[in-house]
């Protein structure tokens, strides 16, 4: 089944020309694009840019949003033969720059006016970028940029130049082979620059049909995409399977809309990772606090019985008739209508992915009925490596290695992987190529982890974060990270302890949440910095914060990882600060460093710590955040032995 993106796109338009393809909501509307449509808006693109100059394996730039013409620009310059590299639509500008110079970029298309701007400010510094087409003109009327023009403006000549020469396209599509490159996908630069993941058609195809042929996918599946197309998590399952399958792809009129965009569409298959988990559950317990005595107590109560019995029903298990009948009720009262709330009431099969997912947030949505799995991947697999089949699902595992991966573990417990999805190489980076592939072909991830007794692949963390404490006990951060942020009050944590005595944590409260939870309670507040500092906030904190140190105490092996001191920080993480990756993972060794300050009074026993943070805002300024942080201990408990 050797093909590549731009051959896929002919087959669907020849076999069916008038199925949908793309919906996208415009003023409120949902408008329907054909897969004969998208394929005549893809060849006049095509001809477009060749008339423009994009030359075979040229690299061209595409950043915004999830939208029909940015999907169909990256499928004419696949058809090119050159490689298109989406860019994440919130960096800002001088992130942009690297992947532009470092890719040697001279074309590019942006989604809008915002994106524009950023593209424009750094030509500075990228002199080679001489074309940038936009899709949406907003704002835009006014500009006179040499080289910058509308889409439509490409699109218009690409079909003069089409009619003029009929047969480029199929050609130019002809000479394509599965072994070219198909994409670039930078990676988020955690540990410093981000680095060119290159992937070939073959890679992504084969992956994207691996998952796909896993759980069954067909071309009558909906997909909502509303993650950024610079993650490959979004790239994989609303680009590569959607060619690969023949599905609907939903593309929300906005970042805003998407909650009531996911209810219209109810989609059949959902990705997210799980901060988008998390939010909804947030979202679902700040209702829940603003309803009535009588549906709190029945939420409670069903809830109970859903957590109770919910997963075992999902995974087909036996349960008793009085539990069924519970749980019967339960479903008609409470979980039916909270699917159909959270936009997940034909969700056949919905995956999380991207980082660890705390147990209880992911046994919340199975109890429901949700089919919430998860799997583990990366951008240089391609993001298929394991995952969890129907009825074998647990918290703590990935599932088991997907068709044709092959799993090895190294003595330190880091996870090897030798997958046909596995990348080409890193751009111009022969050396970060060579550490992280060997002779033989195996990739290493990084993780650390194990294969358990039933071939299910259990993370504990990034290899290199899993450390000791001071006596020798495991130190896992992001497993207890995980648990802290399942707390509907708990936005973000940041785990402290490689070598010390102790645990310590640095907490970022949820704004909304915690607002929310002080409003009702008459509690005044004058933003962020003023709530997280409120002693009954640090109370509330402290409770959870406890609550999980008793979880860990049953842990034989983890109990000693549990929070003994803990502060909440005065801002809230941010990746503009360069405290979270553009996907949201915690940079742990930069905060380390960039509140050192805390980090030493947390552990020389202080009470409280000023400290002023420089930060930078949406428009670009910047500005100083200070505040003095009290510093609390949090309860511990001894470690339960397991039963003999």
């Amino acid at each position: 089944m050797d093909s590549t993106f731009p051959r896929l796109l002919a087959q669907h338009a020849a076999q069916r020309p008038q199925a949908a393809a793309m919906r996208e909501k415009e003023y409120g509307i949902w408008q329907t694009l054909t897969w004969a449509g998208l394929a005549r808006m893809v060849d006049h693109m095509t001809c477009g840019l060749h008339q423009a100059g994009l030359a075979r394996g040229e690299h061209i730039v595409v950043i915004g949003a999830n939208r029909p013409r940015l999907y169909a620009a990256m499928l004419a310059a696949q058809s090119l033969g050159a490689i298109p590299v989406p860019l994440y639509q919130d960096a800002v500008a001088a992130e942009c720059a690297y992947p532009i110079n470092n890719a040697e970029v001279r074309f590019a298309i942006a989604e809008d006016q915002e994106q524009v701007d950023k593209l424009l400010e750094v030509r500075t510094q990228c002199p080679q970028l001489s074309r940038i087409w936009f899709d949406d003109p907003r704002g835009l009327r006014n500009y006179s940029e040499p080289g910058l023009a509308s889409l439509d403006v490409l699109l218009q000549q690409g079909e003069q130049f089409g009619q003029a020469h009929p047969d480029l396209v199929r050609s130019e599509v002809d000479k394509g082979q599965p072994d070219d490159v198909a994409a670039m996908f930078f990676t988020s630069g955690t540990t410093g620059q981000p680095k060119g993941v290159v992937h070939t058609h073959r890679t992504l195809l084969d992956r994207a049909r691996a998952g796909a042929e896993f759980d069954k996918l067909t071309e009558r599946e909906e997909v909502l995409a509303y993650l950024p197309p610079a993650w490959v998590g979004q790239n994989i399952f609303s680009y590569a399977q959607w060619l690969a399958c023949g599905f609907v792809v939903n593309c929300p009129e906005s970042s805003g809309t998407v909650m009531i965009d996911l209810k219209e569409i109810g989609p059949t298959y959902y990705f997210a990772p799980p901060r988008i988990f998390e939010g909804l559950l947030t979202s679902v317990m700040i209702r829940m606090e603003d309803a009535g005595a009588i549906k709190r107590a029945m939420f409670h109560h069903f809830m109970d019985v859903a957590r109770r019995v919910g997963p075992a029903l999902r995974d087909g298990q036996s349960v008793g008739f009085l539990d069924r009948l519970r749980y019967a009720l339960g479903n008609v009262l409470v979980y039916g209508p909270l699917r159909n709330n959270l936009g997940m009431s034909r969700v056949r099969v919905a995956y999380t992915a991207g980082e660890a997912i705390g147990p209880d947030l992911f046994t919340f949505y199975r109890a429901i009925g949700i089919n919430l799995k998860q799997l583990y991947g990366s951008t240089e697999t391609a993001v298929f490596v394991c995952m969890q089949p129907d009825h074998q699902v647990r918290a703590d595992t990935v599932g088991i290695p997907c068709r044709d991966v092959e799993i090895r573990l190294e003595d330190n417990g880091e996870i090897l992987v030798r997958s046909p999805g596995l990348l080409k190489e890193y751009y111009k980076n022969p050396e970060a190529t060579a550490e992280v592939k060997t002779a033989e072909g195996w990739y290493r991830t990084g993780d650390a982890g194990f294969l358990d007794a039933h071939g299910h692949l259990k993370i504990i963390d990034r290899a290199k974060d899993v450390g000791k404490l001071a006596d020798g006990s495991l130190f896992a951060p992001k497993y207890i990270e995980n648990k802290l942020k399942f707390f509907p009050h708990i936005k973000e944590a940041v785990a402290m302890g490689d070598r010390r005595d102790m645990v310590c944590a640095l907490v970022n409260i949820d704004f909304e949440a915690v607002g929310n939870w002080a409003e009702k309670r008459n509690l005044p507040y004058a933003g962020y910095t003023d709530l997280a500092q409120k002693p009954e906030v640090y109370q509330l904190v402290k409770e959870c914060i406890e609550k999980v140190n008793a979880d860990l105490a049953s842990d034989e092996k983890l109990a000693g990882s549990q929070v003994h001191r803990f502060l909440i920080l005065h801002k809230e993480l941010d990746a503009d600060d360069g405290e979270l990756t553009r996907t949201n993972k915690v940079r742990r060794g930069f905060i380390a460093e960039k509140y050192g300050v805390l980090v030493d009074a947390l552990y020389a026993g202080l009470n409280e710590q000023y400290i002023a943070t420089q930060v930078k805002f949406e428009d670009g300024r910047t500005g100083t955040v200070s505040a003095t942080l009290k510093i609390l201990d949090a309860r511990t408990f001894p470690a339960m032995r397991a039963a003999a």
